[in-house]
């Protein structure tokens, strides 16, 4: 049986030997899409796509037989893909949109338009089509580009079409529906079809983490566990910015934001989002659009009273009402509104089937609606390896067509360190892995950091001892650290009196490290490295994958390795959860989904951490760029590192360092992050540095400590180019190339 050439997909996909075709067109494209189906459709003769089988379901002892041949498979994605010389001219005219010297500078494109000037040939979709009715399915839609047909029908069909079977899989006890072999294609359709997108309900994870119960008191600076109540969930739920009995958290209100993130001068001068939208992604709707506006209310934000805030679920979805996601939607809403708060907050949302996560079909249905809103943020992610070739893809192509429509994507890269194929564990065992839904070069990638100030025993410098209105309490800009939960944090150890993490004597393999800090909490950083491909051993960057290729922006900032492929995350906000004493506060009321009452003080309010809270805030800060500049920027990523190569320069530049806290420089646009790291504890060979004891730590190399990874100087793997000054990057922005 021949094979699936994804090689040459890949190289298609991320700029590599393009220019191996012939010839390559004009950034307009071509007037008339080439046909790739030049032969009769034969189900008798197919090839393979590989790289997409759940890695559970490659577990024999996971499968519990097959589905029920009648099981309902609703919005199943066919993913196409354009002509090789259709490809190139798009990612040319892509770069020539924030050329100022070129003809097509912000010549934004419409989805319709997308599909016509670069998307795959007519005739092609309809054979497709045709060869989709003939297996019994129903199609649903193609979309507006021409790169995805929508299509739905049964279990029986999906496995009898694509060759495979469609069984139920059991995983951390819950059951699955999950293709067992990789899905197969007609062969006459491998050059126009680049794969089925998902044909199983595992679905990716929102991004935050409730407040730990184990953290270091923000006023005394030793170690506490917190004395308070707990949520229906077991989530803790401490006191609030001052505390009472033994325990002492200072929390993130949105006054304290702006003050950090030097957001009150641009609200003071107007910019504060009017007139701009922001959507976020979800597959659910919020429990109570009550708790948005008792969240605004509370703290402030009602007075801007433009600021808005609507659910819609785009295309032909289904509504997914309130699922377990509810938490993470809310926060989304309440936090974008926070950075934003005269915006209009959309929550975009679409029912999960049992093929499709309805994040990524709300994702697509909007970018092809006729008028997107040119700001989504989406705080779900999954593995490379583990969300699958095909997958991976989907969302690569989504935020191609949406640069090219002049929307930016903000992603959050993270809350499992360099190891995300080891979400919510207590140590990693697969090695280093990122996300594939923020490795692209088409989105910002948002990672997370935490504030030094406990650490440095600094606290009272940074903190009033008492909340002023809107329950805030910071002082200025405060020293941050990369967010890490775990006992290979070099400053927990430190902290706790150990010179190392690792070892038998080394902080992890200790009582109290064992005890509270065997986790895998901690931001997300590192190369791509299965974006393509399969992985010999499930989860692993391993066997055939492969990375996407560095993009230019990446090319020349101080601190970013020569590694060729492209590295997350881009920038950082703070996103810990309580480790050293600081979360974020939200109104979240469903109590049955570990929510509390939003009534009296926000002590009382639901809290947490991760790099959900960071991407819809990055995502609203670009926002007033966007009200600021009267324009859409599409994927701003190339205008932050030049802005932070002018910055940094070729050796860093000590003004902008965050150690310097107050100090640091009022002209930043960047705060640099320097101090800690990321890496988390591990078992096992993968990319885990363990020399004695039971718990190692994660390592770049297996046979010596080569941390995964630090906060250096400049653009490093545990912050991108660092934090932000909000003021000064609006106020910059026109100050660079784009």
């Amino acid at each position: 049986m021949p094979l699936r050439k994804s090689l040459c997909l890949v190289q298609t996909v991320t700029g590599v030997a393009v220019l191996a075709f012939s010839p390559i067109l004009s950034a307009q494209g071509s007037h008339t899409a080439r046909s790739l189906i030049s032969r009769p459709i034969e189900n008798s003769r197919v090839v393979k796509i590989e790289g997409n089988v759940r890695p559970a379901a490659r577990v024999a002892a996971n499968d519990r037989g097959a589905a029920d041949s009648t099981l309902p498979m609703e919005h199943i994605l066919l993913q196409l893909q354009r002509s090789p010389e259709r490809e190139a001219a798009l990612s040319d005219y892509i770069e020539e949109l924030n050329d100022v010297h070129s003809s097509n500078y912000h010549r934004w494109l419409s989805a319709e338009e997308l599909g016509e000037q670069f998307g795959p040939a007519g005739e092609d979709i309809a054979a497709i089509k045709s060869w989709l009715e003939d297996q019994g399915f129903t199609i649903n839609s193609v979309s507006a580009n021409g790169m995805l047909i929508d299509f739905s029908g049964t279990a029986e069909q999906a496995g009898n079409a694509f060759h495979t079977s469609i069984h139920i899989v059991e995983a951390d006890g819950q059951y699955h529906v999950a293709n067992m072999s990789d899905p197969s294609i007609p062969e006459s359709l491998a050059d126009a079809v680049a794969g089925v997108v998902s044909l199983n309900d595992f679905k990716p994870r929102p991004f935050h983490h409730d407040i730990r119960a184990v953290h270091f008191d923000t006023r005394s600076g030793s170690e506490s566990t917190a004395d308070t109540a707990t949520t229906q969930s077991g989530a803790v739920r401490p006191n609030y910015t001052i505390g009472n009995g033994n325990s002492t958290y200072q929390a993130v209100a949105p006054g304290d934001l702006a003050v950090i993130y030097n957001l009150k001068p641009l609200f003071a001068a107007g910019y504060s989002g009017q007139g701009q939208t922001i959507a976020v992604i979800e597959d659910t709707n919020v429990y109570s659009t009550g708790d948005w506006n008792n969240f605004r209310s509370v703290f402030g934000l009602a007075s801007y009273t433009s600021g808005s805030f609507t659910q819609e679920h785009p295309g032909n979805c289904a509504n997914p009402g309130v699922t377990a996601d509810d938490g993470e939607a809310i926060l989304d809403a309440e936090w974008a509104s926070a950075a934003a708060p005269s915006a209009a907050i959309v929550l975009a949302s679409c029912a999960d089937t049992s093929s499709t996560f309805g994040g990524l079909i709300a994702l697509n249905n909007m970018i092809n609606s006729p008028n997107p809103p040119k700001i989504i943020s989406i705080s779900y992610g999954e593995s490379e390896a583990e969300n699958g070739a095909t997958a991976n893809l989907a969302y690569y192509n989504v935020y191609k067509s949406a640069a090219a429509e002049g929307i930016s994507i903000f992603v959050s890269a993270g809350d499992q360190g360099p190891a995300s194929s080891d979400p919510d564990a207590a140590k990693a065992t697969h090695g280093i892995a990122v996300s594939g839904f923020a490795t692209t070069p088409y989105n910002v990638a948002v990672g997370g950091t935490d504030f030094g100030d406990t650490y440095a025993g600094e606290n009272s410098s940074y903190w009033n001892t008492a909340n002023a209105g809107a329950y805030t309490s910071a002082q200025s800009y405060i020293p941050e650290i990369p967010w890490n939960d775990s006992c290979a944090s070099q400053l927990i150890a430190s902290k706790l009196g150990y010179s190392v993490t690792y070892g038998a004597a080394g902080f992890c393999n200790s009582g109290t490290g064992k005890a509270s800090y065997l986790t895998t909490s901690s931001a997300s950083g590192g190369p791509s490295g299965c974006a393509t491909g399969t992985a010999a051993t499930a989860g692993v960057v391993s066997g055939t994958c492969k990375g996407y290729s560095k993009p230019g922006f990446q090319s020349g900032i101080l601190g970013n390795p020569q590694d060729h492929v492209r590295d997350i995350p881009d920038v950082s906000l703070f996103a810990a959860n309580g480790v050293w004493g600081h979360y974020y506060i939200f109104c979240f009321s469903d109590a049955k989904h570990g929510g509390s009452p939003c009534s009296g003080a926000p002590s009382t309010w639901s809290g947490a951490g991760g790099t959900s809270f960071a991407a819809p805030i990055m995502a609203a800060i670009q926002s007033l760029v966007n009200q600021k500049t009267k324009s859409a920027w599409g994927n701003p990523d190339t205008t932050y590192y030049n802005l932070a190569k002018a910055e940094y320069g070729s050796s860093g530049n000590s003004s902008c360092n965050s150690t310097n806290g107050k100090g640091i420089g009022a002209s930043c646009t960047f705060h640099d992050v320097s101090l800690g790291s990321v890496e988390v504890n591990c078992t096992g060979t993968h990319n885990c540095y363990l020399p004695s004891g039971t718990n190692g730590v994660l390592s770049a190399s297996d046979s010596s400590y080569v941390p995964a990874y630090s906060a250096t100087t400049g653009w490093d793997f545990a912050t991108g180019i660092g934090t932000v000054n909000a003021k000064n990057l609006v106020d910059n922005w026109t100050s660079v190339s784009h």
